[in-house]
């Protein structure tokens, strides 16, 4: 069984930064690609990116393009989400998954619980 956890949220104003960090136990975590996606209050869940199973590749929503980052620290287990020029609209909670299968469609099989990220003009 895979836990997730993720850490790093916190109430910044618009312009500013936070990197969010998800650290697993259990499983084998080079295995798995690490996907961040978030949820604002009364709205659907959004992709926000993945990486890939070494690192190699990321592929992002458009509208976090050139914002956000998303890297991995293996021998940590860890995967950040560095978030740069935070906006209103990015208010929300992150949540980090782990995911397996292909590239260009994973199945995300393990969830954090969340960290709340809020961003005020």
């Amino acid at each position: 069984q895979v836990h997730l956890a993720e850490s790093g949220g916190g109430s910044v104003q618009a312009g500013g930064s936070l990197r969010l960090s998800c650290t697993a136990t259990g499983g084998i975590f080079s295995t798995f690609l690490m996907g961040w996606f978030r949820q604002a209050p009364g709205k659907e869940r959004e992709f926000v990116g993945v990486i890939s199973w070494n690192g190699g590749s990321t592929r992002y929503a458009d509208s976090m393009k050139g914002r956000f980052t998303i890297s991995r620290d293996d021998d940590a287990k860890t995967a950040y989400l560095q978030m740069n020029n935070l906006q209103p609209e990015d208010t929300a909670s992150y949540y980090c998954a782990a995911g397996s299968g292909s590239w260009a469609r994973p199945s995300y099989d393990y969830w954090g619980q969340g960290t709340q990220v809020t961003v005020s003009s």
